[in-house]
């Protein structure tokens, strides 16, 4: 059966493989996925997104972001839902972005949401929802686990990511980290844990236009940099693949807990170590001592650091081998897609889909 899904992410980011956030990327992965697969695929995007399949795209994410600008946004996701729902036979929407309760379509297609963030980042109605054939679907174990009592989580399905491109470099002498730069990814501990190990850092990431994460990098990232540390913005894949490969190991330094680390699994794959603050899902996707170190303080990731040259590049990808394929996450949603697309009504209980498709 040749399936058509709609997918959409958070209005203010674009889609791509190369995006900072992981919601982002994952919703690259599947559109890619779906087209290969001969599926359709449809995606709701801000412009400059980049896609395989059907890109329907909003307006560019503003300079500045606030409520106003987010809820004209919103508007703008309602109707290109509304738009796409009439001129498309849509089998099932899939929803990525944190907002979601605030354009769901009207009951009659299947909707499948996607919680990439922390529970409690969500609104009380994300695990409260009315709507008829809507399913909340976890990222790990550990999310499903902060999610409120009552809440109905459909499936656990872990992230993925393209293997293909990442291989094994030899090692040089600096240290990585990467991803949204703001205040709950601790990235300001990243440069003094690197600083104090004697080697240098580099940060690959984006800063967003809003206000807390523009201040976060003038005074904390900002006056870090130098002596070997340095900000490099958004990178390409071509180059992420290269300096991750070198890289000595990469650092995620998170303040929050994480429901799931696309970067860690693409270090993985590359090879490279991870030493990782104890939060959330970070202590499921890294085995300790094996493919990095979970520490819990600045001065033992600073220890950490030169500790991870006593670890074997080749265990990091046989792991990423094994777990974090794209096409092992792939073969799950497929799954859910079509059981959607058969049925207006699903189990209540978690369902872990690695068991069903074992």
């Amino acid at each position: 059966m040749r399936l058509t899904v709609l997918s959409m992410g958070y209005p203010f980011a674009q889609v791509s493989e190369s995006t900072a956030g992981g919601a982002e990327q994952v919703l690259s992965t599947l559109d890619e996925a779906l087209v290969r697969a001969g599926h359709r695929s449809i995606v709701i995007a801000p412009e400059g997104s980049r896609v395989r399949g059907v890109l329907l795209p909003t307006p560019g994410p503003p300079p500045h972001l606030d409520d106003q600008q987010h809820e004209i946004a919103v508007h703008r996701y309602r109707g290109a839902i509304r738009s796409a729902l009439a001129r498309f036979p849509i089998d099932v929407v899939h929803m990525h972005g944190l907002d979601f309760v605030e354009y769901l379509p009207e009951p009659g297609t299947p909707v499948l949401v996607t919680l990439h963030l922390p529970p409690a980042w969500y609104s009380r109605e994300a695990f409260r929802l009315a709507r008829p054939d809507t399913h909340l679907i976890c990222v790990s174990r550990s999310q499903a686990s902060e999610c409120p009592p009552g809440a109905e989580i459909r499936a656990i399905i872990g992230n993925g990511i393209r293997l293909q491109p990442f291989r094994q470099r030899r090692k040089r002498n600096y240290v990585m980290a990467m991803g949204r730069i703001c205040p709950e990814k601790g990235l300001h501990l990243a440069l003094d844990a690197a600083t104090q190990s004697g080697l240098p850092l580099l940060l690959a990431g984006k800063v967003y236009g809003y206000p807390s994460h523009q201040t976060y990098f003038a005074e904390q990232i900002r006056p870090r940099l130098g002596g070997g540390n340095r900000f490099l913005g958004e990178i390409g894949p071509g180059r992420k693949h290269r300096l991750l490969a070198g890289a000595r190991c990469l650092l995620v330094p998170s303040l929050v807990p994480e429901t799931s680390s696309l970067g860690v699994m693409e270090a993985m794959a590359s090879g490279t170590p991870i030493v990782a603050y104890r939060k959330g899902a970070l202590v499921e996707l890294i085995e300790h001592g094996r493919t990095g170190f979970i520490v819990d303080s600045k001065d033992a990731m600073a220890a950490a650091i030169r500790a991870t040259e006593h670890l074997d590049p080749r265990v990091c990808r046989r792991q990423a081998e094994l777990h974090f394929s794209a096409e092992r996450m792939f073969e799950k949603y497929l799954f859910l897609y079509t059981q959607a697309a058969h049925a207006k009504s699903a189990p209540s209980s978690i369902v872990d889909v690695q068991q069903v498709l074992s």
